[in-house]
């Protein structure tokens, strides 16, 4: 399988892997979002919705898929993606932390 599909599948489940565990205890108010640009390789997780102090809205993950690598934009994660992404057999030199 070509590396690109291949990362491209990869941050796909998960990031839904994520979004479906923080779905398991939901924040009133908040809701999970996930985006997927698979044109332009952006793929983000993120937190939308109303809060006691007002309107809230913020990347949870953001990661770009850039020259073959994965670039880390945004990790809110308690354990990071990186950790998941080497897990997965991701190469250390493919990954980009870039926050």
């Amino acid at each position: 399988m070509d590396k690109l599909v291949e990362y491209r599948s990869l941050i796909k489940r998960l990031l839904t892997e994520y979004a479906e565990i923080i779905n398991r205890q939901p924040t009133p108010g908040l809701e999970t979002e996930l985006v997927f640009d698979e044109e332009r390789d952006h793929y983000m997780l993120l937190k939308v919705g109303w809060w006691t102090e007002g309107r809230v809205r913020g990347a949870t993950v953001y990661v770009r898929l850039r020259h073959g690598k994965f670039w880390i934009e945004e990790d809110w994660l308690e354990d990071g993606i990186v950790t998941d992404l080497l897990e997965a057999g991701v190469p250390n030199e493919d990954i980009v932390l870039a926050f």
